[in-house]
């Protein structure tokens, strides 16, 4: 007595691999434009407590040489700064030599992080930004 009965083969259908394929494109169109704007919101927190921390090294640059400098001035050179914030910013300070002296500091975005916009510290401790929302 042979048997006739068919085995049935296991596997994925066409079908079901389609829909899958869908559910992760559509997981990766939401979760890709979120995991950037969460990036270009990191690298700016970090270049604002880097030009922040700048600004307070202009005050104790101001306490000795009655003026402020730059960043050669400050001892910092291109390696020095930190590389999660020279990636995607190039740092300046403009220096006035007043009465009174004065200063900015300003990151300007490079990169992936230009559609950001610059953020700025000056002497009088006001933050600005291209973006009025970003400090």
């Amino acid at each position: 007595m042979q048997n006739n009965s068919k085995r049935r083969e296991r596997g994925f259908t066409l079908i079901e691999i389609v829909v899958v394929v869908a559910i992760i494109g559509i997981l990766a169109a939401i979760a890709f434009p979120s995991y950037r704007n969460q990036v270009i919101k990191s690298n700016r927190a970090a270049a604002q407590a880097y030009i922040a921390d700048l600004a307070n090294k202009e005050q104790l640059y101001l306490q000795t040489a009655r003026g402020y400098g730059s960043l050669t001035d400050l001892g910092i050179t291109t390696g020095s700064i930190p590389n999660a914030v020279a990636r995607v910013y190039d740092v300046t300070i403009a220096t006035q030599s007043g009465p009174p002296p004065s200063f900015t500091v300003t990151a300007t975005p490079k990169g992936n992080q230009t559609s950001d916009g610059w953020i700025a510290i000056d002497s009088s401790g006001t933050k600005t930004s291209q973006n009025p929302n970003k400090w």
